[in-house]
């Protein structure tokens, strides 16, 4: 015996859904790229509430020259970057450490690190905050402040 033929009707909807199918998959989709990497992404009200946490953290682990520049409107990297000091190798990696800790505490947010090991430019992204930790040396080196800041883009600390 012979396998029955599917009706036309139902053989019509099967080539749709096949040629949609085929549509769908070969499509180019726009690539999304995230702020955040693998954070989670934090509202404008908590942003401002991450910043202070930031500092305030900074502060407490006597960290130096502490500037916050406003990046909003300007990219898409993050809506601040902090940039700061300290005094050694060894103060820089646990400035940078107590950094990491607080956010993931205080906002479940694991934060991204490069440079720890080695202490003299600490890296940390936190998605909507990227926060730079430097030994002085490194920092005049490098100068970000100077290719970040522009007119009025500083935040009060």
């Amino acid at each position: 015996r012979s396998t029955p033929k599917p009706s036309s009707a139902a053989s019509d909807v099967y080539k749709r859904q096949e040629l949609l199918l085929s549509k769908i998959t070969s499509e180019k989709k726009p690539v999304v790229r995230n702020k955040r990497s693998s954070t989670e992404k934090v509202g404008k009200k908590h942003r401002k509430e991450l910043l202070k946490l930031i500092i305030s953290t900074l502060k407490k682990e006597k960290a130096e020259e502490i500037v916050a520049i406003d990046l909003n409107n300007r990219t898409e990297i993050a809506d601040y970057m902090v940039i700061c000091s300290g005094r050694s190798t060894r103060q820089v990696s646990s400035i940078a450490e107590k950094i990491t800790d607080s956010i993931k505490k205080d906002f479940r947010i694991v934060s991204k690190t490069e440079g720890k090991t080695q202490g003299d430019w600490v890296l940390i992204d936190s998605g909507d905050i990227i926060i730079h930790v430097f030994r002085p040396e490194v920092r005049e080196f490098y100068q970000l402040e100077k290719m970040w800041i522009q007119n009025k883009t500083t935040v009060n600390i």
